[in-house]
């Protein structure tokens, strides 16, 4: 589906960003929009408006301007940062159709120091069909961004490819990186609070993108169905200097509805895996297999371990929902009030591995047993879906999750839109092609792979990739395997995926076997999964990502390289006034050797690294 370029009128209505930098223009008709930073223009005049079933939103008619500066911080629950600084300017557009609809159309525009976002909100006025957005994005130059290929599953690599070179028969996920005319300017194309909506993704136009809704599942014909009055998702620019900027931006966050209520409760941690390191469909389950996964957590001070799919009574395969599955009770093998009291008494708590359409239809009684049970976690897996019913059982769940006290962790996962900052129990989701695929023959969880998930799906939200493959390697030596798998980037990087990829619940994927007496295995054992700060220290997405995140007073530098040996400089100067030990990892001879060693710095010292290609390092550094 194509919409005509409709030029912006003469009447203009801007919105500038506090500091002046950015400004999103409205036209005064509201058919059209554009942004420009720096007096560069990034978003050429692009069409806006609502594709109705049954009635037109053509002719609108501007009846009032609202604004108004908004300067606040906001704490936040396991995330990134412990607080964000949420400062933007805004603007509420309100038109009328003269067409039959005869409908009042609101625009709400603000305009942020790092990026845009905008949305349209038709106010109750009887019931609606969607059929589509007429969003755009319009860039001034073939611009070269950085791109994921949709795929129901969200599990796919990233390329680089020029606006005119994009197959516009294909559709590409959320976020798209791109650099501007310039090279002065990185911008992502995002989307943030799905509530009652549908998602989306990006079909490209050859000079930029089109919006593409999910449609509904039971009426392809239209994307969202409501019976009073509408609100569309965020259409969302993240914007900074370079494309690491971008990464510390709470933006995503800050447009998703606050949370209501106490979640004090919920405690970001590190989790033992017992899949990854098995058959795919799973080992069959026994006390003593859990048992020496719990007795690994809690002689490491991990407060998780995730049982994955096999549990459950008459549990069949890892992909199926098959009816005789009975997730309220467990598999005859499994006393599961002994087992939690078991996990307990060494101060590790349980997470179980379900279907989606297991849980979905008897929610409150499946949640309600877990919580008997002294579960502390769900794991759901299998959506593979984005359209408004999905996007409804994500909030439903999240919100029953939390009234059970119960972490929630979402696979097979559209990508993130702001619902963890709404409900922190929804503490990670998949949506990526993560380590999982060590274990199939796709060799495609390559180190160039991993250092663009940091500047590209990493940016909507937390990520569960599953890291912590241990018997690590090379590509030229590299040969997937289905169970005990290895990795094709060295320990230096499976160190630093700890500190770069946000995830507050973080799994350790490997074989306990894996990390005994391992080079490196402290670090897993001390880093924290949620983070007071987090700071971009160097690299771009064709090479490396240094980023720097602080728990209290130590600070944590973790760098990811691609295949490509480097010499890169690490400068300071995020560290206060003051003398530290910085302790480093790097990478050794062999891809599972680390060595370590300590220096002083402080704000003033640049480190000099070399990387090994498909390596990484961890810094730690604390006051003296």
């Amino acid at each position: 589906m194509s919409f005509p370029i409709t030029l912006l009128a003469v009447a203009q209505i801007v919105t500038a960003s506090p500091d002046k930098s950015i400004a999103i223009s409205i036209a005064d008709d509201g058919s059209a929009f554009s942004v420009a930073r720096r007096s560069e223009p990034l978003i050429l005049d692009s069409s806006l408006g609502l594709d109705l079933s049954g009635e037109t939103l053509d002719r609108l008619e501007l009846k009032s301007v609202e604004r108004r500066a908004i300067n606040r911080t906001l704490p936040l629950v396991a995330t990134k940062a412990a607080r964000a600084g949420d400062v933007y300017n805004a603007t509420t557009l309100t038109f009328r159709a003269k067409g039959d609809s005869a409908r009042t159309l609101k625009v709400e525009v603000r305009a942020y120091n790092d990026g845009v976002a905008f949305r349209y909100v038709l106010p109750d006025g009887g019931p609606i069909k969607l059929r589509e957005e007429r969003t755009q994005f319009r860039f001034d130059g073939d611009l070269r961004c950085l791109t994921s290929e949709y795929r129901s599953s969200h599990e796919n690599i990233w390329t680089f490819l020029d606006l005119s070179a994009m197959d516009v028969s294909k559709t590409y996920d959320i976020p798209a990186v791109c650099t501007s005319k310039s090279g002065r300017t990185t911008l992502a194309i995002a989307q943030s609070d799905l509530s009652g909506y549908t998602s989306s993704a990006l079909v490209p136009t050859g000079t930029g993108f089109h919006v593409k809704l999910a449609p509904r599942v039971d009426d392809p014909s239209v994307a969202v169905i409501s019976d009073h009055g509408l609100t569309t998702a965020w259409r969302v620019l993240v914007i900074g200097d370079r494309a690491g900027d971008l990464i510390p931006s709470p933006l995503i966050g800050n447009l998703a509805p606050r949370p209501a209520g106490d979640f004090t409760w919920v405690k970001p941690g590190k989790a033992a895996w017992d899949w990854w390191s098995g058959p795919t469909n799973g080992e069959k389950p026994t006390m003593e297999r859990f048992r020496r996964f719990i007795d690994f957590a809690a002689e490491n001070k991990f407060p998780y371990f995730l049982i994955d799919a096999g549990w459950a009574y008459n549990a069949t395969g890892c992909c199926d929902a098959d009816p005789k599955t009975d997730i309220t009770r467990a598999d005859p093998a499994i006393d599961m009030p002994n087992l939690v009291a078991y996990a307990k008494a060494r101060g590790v708590g349980l997470l179980l591995w379900v279907h989606w359409k297991h849980i979905e239809p008897r929610m409150d009684e499946v949640l309600r047993r877990y919580a008997e049970w002294g579960i502390k976690g769900i794991k759901v897996d299998f959506m593979e879906r984005d359209d408004q019913e999905m996007v409804a059982f994500y909030e439903r769940l999240a919100k029953a999750t939390a009234a059970h006290h119960l972490l929630l962790d979402m696979h097979g996962a559209f990508p993130p839109s702001g619902l963890s900052t709404t409900y922190p129990n929804y503490i990670t989701q998949e949506g990526v092609l993560g380590a999982e695929y060590d274990k199939f023959p796709t060799k495609r969880v390559t180190a160039s792979h991993n250092v663009h998930l940091a500047y590209t799906r990493m940016l909507l939200g937390p990520m569960d990739y599953t890291p912590g493959g241990f018997r690590n390697g090379v590509p030229e030596n590299y040969a997937p395997t289905e169970v005990m798998p290895s990795t094709q980037t060295r320990r230096g990087q499976a160190l630093a995926m700890y500190v770069v990829y946000d995830s507050p619940l973080q799994m350790v994927s490997d074989d306990p076997s894996a990390y005994r007496n391992a080079q490196g295995f402290e670090v897993l054992q001390a880093v924290p999964t949620a983070w007071d700060e987090t700071r971009f220290v160097g690299g771009a997405p064709e090479t490396y990502v240094a980023l720097a995140r602080r728990s209290g007073t130590r600070w944590y530098l973790g760098v990811m390289n691609n295949e490509e040996s480097r010499s890169i400089d690490l400068p300071l100067g995020f560290l206060p006034k003051g003398r530290f030990s910085a302790k480093i990892w790097a990478d050794g001879a062999a891809p599972t050797e680390v060595v370590n060693f300590s220096r002083a710095v402080d704000r003033n010292t640049i480190l000099k690294m070399d990387l090994k290609g498909s390596g990484g390092s961890v810094i730690v550094i604390e006051p003296r």
